[in-house]
């Protein structure tokens, strides 16, 4: 009877550690963003590097803090499920109520350089799991090279088109120190954030019997998309282009090989629900070429109403059939 009560106990508090793990990791982004946009203007990067590497870290810390805390848990599927559901749901329902907002011109350096190597990515990363069925260590270290050649290639191009005085006009009267004081703060809000989030996903998946990888498709997946979202929306507001695409673009690169590849040093990312690799992980392919096709083809570079209206029902279909 001790026992029962104390889970019953856990679990009426479950749903509050969720909202708390949400509210710490919205605004924990949040401040990241800024203060992470801030440095990388001062330091002279073009408004797309600084999409596609700072702001994408940034915003994908929370994803890297839940994937941490969740193989220290031994939750591989809460690993697999939050990486997958978050390029899920930063194609689909962040790029897709962006889009609805306000119509997205696609620079040509994301159409030639991010979004192939996306694909790439998308691509390398689906070989590892269907001959491996895990990321090991040995995989880690490749994933975490492939990114630090591509981040290395895409800075020493923008330093030689960068323009200068455009960004000069975007700095923030504040001062370095105090921007890594608010990194600093903002890492330790996503801290804890991420750890209330995989606590009281875990406990109500158990409560309720409810496989993690669905918890982690949907409940953990968006939550931690929340300042993917909050930042395309506030940059497509503010017609800031290169920011909200390279945010997404972004994102999912450092999903698939920081995310990945970060958390796999600490133990082995093992397959435990087949489903990851032959559903989830196959639809994210398939929603990345969609994108894909949707930019190249029809439309080039262009990301308005009908293409934003479109992903979102994907989105909305792919939950439904994901829960039921």
């Amino acid at each position: 009877r001790s026992k029962g009560r104390f889970r019953y106990k856990k679990i009426m508090y479950s749903p509050l550690f969720l909202i708390l793990g949400f509210a710490l990791l919205y605004f924990g982004g949040e401040l990241l963003v800024k203060a992470s946009i801030n440095i990388a203007l001062k330091a002279n990067i073009s408004k797309l590097v600084v999409g596609m590497t700072v702001v994408s870290f940034a915003t994908s810390s929370p994803e890297l803090f839940v994937s941490i805390a969740a193989i220290l848990n031994d939750s591989s599927d809460i690993v697999f499920g939050n990486v997958i559901g978050s390029n899920i749901a930063n194609i689909a329902l962040v790029l897709g109520v962006t889009s609805l907002i306000f119509s997205v011109n696609i620079s040509e350096k994301t159409l030639k350089i991010d979004l192939p190597f996306l694909l790439f990515c998308t691509f390398f990363v689906g070989l590892l799991l269907l001959f491996f069925k895990s990321i090991s260590f040995y995989s880690a270290c490749i994933l975490l090279l492939i990114l630090s050649g591509f981040l290395y290639y895409i800075i020493k191009k923008s330093r030689n088109e960068i323009n200068d005085e455009d960004n000069s006009q975007k700095v923030l009267k504040t001062s370095t120190l105090l921007n890594f004081s608010y990194v600093a703060v903002a890492i330790v809000m996503l801290k804890f954030g991420a750890d209330f989030l995989v606590d009281g996903a875990i406990e109500i998946a158990n409560y309720f019997n409810v496989e993690e990888r669905i918890i982690a498709l949907t409940i953990v997946a968006v939550g931690t998309s929340v300042p993917e979202l909050a930042t395309s929306i506030v940059a497509a507001l503010k017609k800031e282009v290169d920011l909200a695409v390279g945010n997404v673009v972004g994102s999912n690169i450092f999903n698939l090989l920081v995310v990945l590849g970060f958390t796999a040093l600490f133990k082995n990312i093992n397959i435990q629900d087949i489903n990851i690799l032959n559903i989830d992980y196959l639809f994210m392919l398939i929603l990345t070429l969609i994108f894909a096709v949707m930019v190249y083809y029809f439309g080039r570079g262009k990301l308005n109403k009908l293409k934003g209206g479109l992903l979102l029902l994907i989105y909305i279909g792919y939950l439904i059939y994901t829960i039921y």
